[in-house]
């Protein structure tokens, strides 16, 4: 919560929470689940009406083995699965909150695959959103459900999912970063990075260097300390 608050300040506030707000402001971490539980985090602060969408997922049965074909697997086992190339089952939305698009849509308008956007609509088959970074910043867009299959690493059986190619984007991986350049970063290492080169892009995401906030662990009592770079307590 301390990380959130420092780099998304006043987020209760809607009318402060504007496209150029969001532009400016980012939190990374290394692993997809430290990103997932601080979005989820930071949406139930965000205000609004939540808006849910489930997915539809399926099982690719012509890439099973054909003795293996037959044996259902259960739809709450599909709908558990979140590899880091899909969507949510569940995606929660909220009017104004960050979004991530997963997927090369239209790459001639801007719509390309770790392209982030401002919700400005919910429907049930169509999300209106602005573009927030790109050459394209600004422009309204619509994302469409679409059916998405992960790499065959990524899951244990073939399957596909159709659902809105988005992921909330308070906070993103240090790999989808790259390329991005924001005002306030705020970086997660709670648990550390994979390599001092990811360090390094995490730390180079930002335009200046007091304006990045380091959420590092406390060895002392379990708990986390935020400071602000070049000031790291170690």
């Amino acid at each position: 919560m301390e990380l959130i608050s420092k780099v998304y300040p006043d987020l209760n506030h809607k009318e402060k929470v504007t496209q150029q707000y969001l532009e400016e402001r980012s939190i990374l971490s290394a692993r997809n689940d430290d990103v997932s539980a601080l979005n989820a985090s930071t949406i139930n602060l965000f205000p609004g009406e939540l808006y849910e969408f489930l997915a539809a997922d399926s099982v690719i049965e012509e890439d099973i083995e054909v003795e293996n074909r037959g044996n259902r697997i259960a739809s709450e086992n599909l709908n558990s699965l979140d590899p880091p190339s899909l969507p949510p089952f569940n995606l929660q939305l909220k009017i104004g909150c960050p979004i991530m698009l997963l997927r090369n849509l239209q790459p001639r308008d801007g719509l390309c695959n770790g392209t982030r956007l401002m919700v400005v609509n919910c429907a049930t088959r169509v999300i209106e959103a602005r573009i927030l970074n790109g050459s394209h910043v600004g422009n309204l867009v619509f994302i469409p459900r679409i059916s998405l299959i992960p790499t065959v690493t990524e899951t244990p059986f073939p399957m596909a999912r159709r659902q809105f190619p988005i992921r909330l984007a308070f906070a993103m991986t240090i790999n989808k970063s790259q390329g991005q350049s924001v005002k306030y970063v705020g970086i997660d290492l709670r648990n550390p990075v994979f390599s001092h080169g990811q360090l390094y892009v995490a730390f180079s995401r930002c335009t200046s260097s007091n304006r990045i906030s380091v959420l590092l662990p406390n060895d002392n009592d379990d708990t986390t300390t935020n400071v602000v770079y070049p000031e790291v307590l170690l």
